[in-house]
């Protein structure tokens, strides 16, 4: 500690009042502590920090260290017996006792003044730093929890790059170096999984088909899309066709490369591209769209497909018989492939289906066969139709027939109209009971309900209860 050179020159003659402000003033908080180690006065240099430490009146007369939390009476103690010593004094981290049982983090030093034994302890606010230690802690937990979020999706994506069946590679755009490439890609180029120096994209290729390989990407580089193309590896003179788009990582131009044979290696048909482009279209329509052998077994399915019957992937509903999602196995299975066979496609066949964990919806099927070279195959469109808004029911001249129908009702109609809907729909039922009751006899039912049979008459007339005959005098 370095201090003043002449204190009794430079201060002169300091009263104790001047010796105050300028404690007040060195500190947020001070302290004057007698030689036993009570309090005997306090200062805040701020309204809001008294306030926060219940004020100065709560602490004199009683120990300091009795005003502190429990951890830190020993630094307090400690504190203590080193102005005594008249040792250097040192800053400590003390947590002064506060309103409602809480504490305020306070970094103090004592100074011993005067031949009695007292002590004034200066304290700075620490509560500024404290909120910034917890911001800089809650910043580095947020990072913490984004940086693990970022690493399981690359680990996610990553195993999906390499386990995908086609062969996929990322160039470098200006250079056309191969990067990255999956396991397929290795088994194609046969690379055999072996990462050595990158290889430029082109020379994988026999010369003739360089040329358009390379206008292929430079499309992409400038406008971001372009056509496929076809070339030939170098190394065992297999046709591929080439696919291209571009994206950008950490400021550098990439490519995805996917490479796909015209003619799967089991002789797959190979498609025009207006079909391919409708077959593409057919798996992202919001309709389910389904294709079954004519033993009624799934072929392939589109998403809608899956969502309606809660799969999960096309592989869990290929192979499996279409009726077993249907609303009544064995019977309208039947009913859509009979009719397929003897009178062609079928129009909005209203049924339901079933979802896997025994959600149901109400569909209209629609069905198309097609011959496939070995026998038919079977397309069903199913559309969901329990999502449309029915018409709002209109009050006519027939009442509803039923309570749960007139319940229907509430919230589309006028009060006035339930009410002359629901006394219709109660004179009826009653009606209906006593014509029950008395196997039909109008006579005895008209009694029954204290009408005369004119008037019974008229209300079966207004219901269309039975058959009346054309003059009312009859009994029945």
């Amino acid at each position: 500690m370095q201090a003043f050179k002449a204190p009794k020159t430079s201060l002169g003659n300091l009263d104790a009042e001047a010796a105050a402000i300028l404690i007040s003033a060195a500190a947020d908080i001070a302290l004057i502590i007698d030689e036993a180690g009570v309090i005997r006065d306090a200062a805040f240099n701020s309204q809001e920090l008294a306030l926060e430490m219940e004020g100065q009146e709560s602490w004199l007369g009683r120990p300091w260290v009795d005003t502190v939390a429990e951890d830190s009476r020993p630094k307090v103690e400690a504190m203590l017996r080193d102005v005594a010593a008249r040792s250097l004094p040192r800053w400590r981290h003390i947590n002064q006792g506060a309103l409602r049982g809480t504490s305020v983090p306070i970094l103090f030093s004592t100074v011993r003044v005067g031949d009695g034994g007292r002590v004034v302890a200066f304290g700075r606010d620490l509560r500024p730093l404290s909120a910034l230690q917890q911001r800089l802690v809650e910043a580095q937990q947020s990072i913490d929890r984004d940086y693990a979020r970022l690493r399981n999706a690359e680990t996610r994506y990553r195993m999906l790059f390499q386990l995908w069946t086609e062969p996929v590679l990322i160039l470098e755009g200006a250079s056309q170096k191969v990067l990255e490439a999956n396991r397929a890609a290795d088994a194609l180029l046969g690379r055999g999984g072996k990462r050595g120096t990158a290889r430029v994209f082109l020379e994988m290729f026999a010369p003739e088909g360089q040329g358009p390989i390379d206008q292929l990407m430079a499309s992409v580089r400038a406008t971001g899309r372009a056509d496929d193309v076809r070339a030939r590896l170098l190394e065992d003179g297999r046709e591929v066709l080439i696919s291209a788009t571009p994206f950008r990582q950490e400021n550098a131009s990439l490519v995805l490369v996917r490479l796909t044979y015209p003619q799967g290696e089991a002789g797959a048909i190979v498609l025009p591209k207006a079909k391919s482009k409708l077959l593409k279209l057919i798996e992202s329509v919001p309709d389910a769209f389904v294709v079954t052998g004519q033993d009624g077994r799934v072929l392939t399915a589109n998403a809608a497909f899956l969502e309606m019957t809660q799969l999960a992937s096309e592989e869990q509903a290929v192979g499996e018989q279409l009726e077993r999602w249907l609303g009544q196995p064995g019977v309208e299975m039947e009913v859509l492939t009979a009719n397929l066979r003897q009178r062609g496609p079928v129009r909005l066949f209203a049924t339901t289906m079933r979802g896997e964990f025994g959600a149901t919806v109400d569909v209209e099927i629609s069905a198309v066969s097609v011959m496939n070279g070995t026998g038919p195959c079977f397309g069903f469109a199913i559309r969901d139709i329990g999502t449309r808004v029915a018409p709002p029911p209109r009050i006519g001249a027939k009442a509803p027939r039923s309570v749960e129908q007139l319940t229907e009702l509430i919230g589309q109609v006028p009060l006035k109209d339930l009410v002359r809907e629901a006394t219709d729909v109660i004179e009826r039922l009653c009606i209906e009971a006593a014509l029950e009751l008395t196997g039909d006899n109008r006579a005895s039912a008209a009694e029954m309900l204290g009408l005369s049979r004119q008037s019974l008459y008229v209300k079966l007339r207004r219901y269309g209860l039975g058959d009346l005959p054309a003059e009312n005098g009859e009994a029945g």
